[in-house]
């Protein structure tokens, strides 16, 4: 029994050794990232755009749809969402390889705007110390703000006014309540759900934002049904 505990015991210090590695490495790359330049000039950087997009010119749904299938606790969280990790973490081991990352909206703006798209554990925890430097820094709107106007949209769009004008041939406030969720949900994977691309599949995707709306109570069934049959 005693060899066991040792055992053990040897076996919990070492992997609180490498995660306690992990985050020293994730935070020296967060340190770096913002010595290297500012949260204030990469936030000028982005609003210098020539399409940027305030939250005053998108309708309520899209924004709603935004918050459904990304991160439907963004005014609740501090940066990170303990149990999207917690819940990515669990299937992440159940498939044996990393399927899941729980991202908040707050750190895929970080990643946007510091880091680069490669699933690795380092850059993971630096992007955790950045949204919590976001979140001490901006208010929940500026957060998503910024967000919507640092996603890739497809097709070269890199703005939701851009997505708008490109898609739909319309100004952001212009769309219909069908094209905004539809525009919602092209972000998690544009090469797939960007309607130029395969319109089955950016109406299949468009369902599971409306899906998702419905479980967080921003539309009745009835509404969503509605929305899908717009043409």
């Amino acid at each position: 029994m005693k060899a066991f505990l040792k055992v053990a015991f040897l076996v919990v210090l070492i992997l609180l050794s490498i995660a306690l590695l992990f985050v020293g490495n994730g935070y020296s790359m967060y340190k770096e990232a913002i010595e290297n330049t500012p949260l204030e000039e990469k936030i000028e950087e982005i609003q210098e755009k020539e399409n940027y997009t305030k939250l005053s010119e998108l309708p309520q749904i899209y924004l709603d749809a935004v918050i459904s299938v990304e991160d439907h606790r963004f005014y609740q969280h501090p940066g990170i969402d303990i149990i999207a990790i917690g819940r990515a973490f669990i299937n992440d081991i159940k498939a044996m390889r990393y399927v899941e990352g729980g991202s908040t909206i707050t750190q895929q703006l970080a990643k946007n705007i510091y880091f680069t798209q490669e699933k690795k554990m380092t850059r993971k925890i630096a992007e955790m110390f950045m949204a919590f430097k976001l979140e001490k820094n901006l208010s929940k709107e500026e957060i998503l703000e910024l967000y919507l106007n640092t996603s890739y949209f497809g097709d070269g769009y890199d703005t939701v006014k851009e997505a708008s004008r490109g898609y739909f041939g319309k100004e952001p406030n212009e769309m219909t309540d069908g094209e905004c969720v539809m525009l919602a949900g092209i972000p998690n994977a544009p090469s797939v759900y960007a309607p130029t691309v395969n319109p089955k599949l950016a109406k299949q995707r468009q369902k599971q934002v409306l899906n998702k709306m419905v479980k967080y109570k921003y539309l009745t069934q009835e509404e969503a049904d509605r929305i899908y049959e717009e043409k």
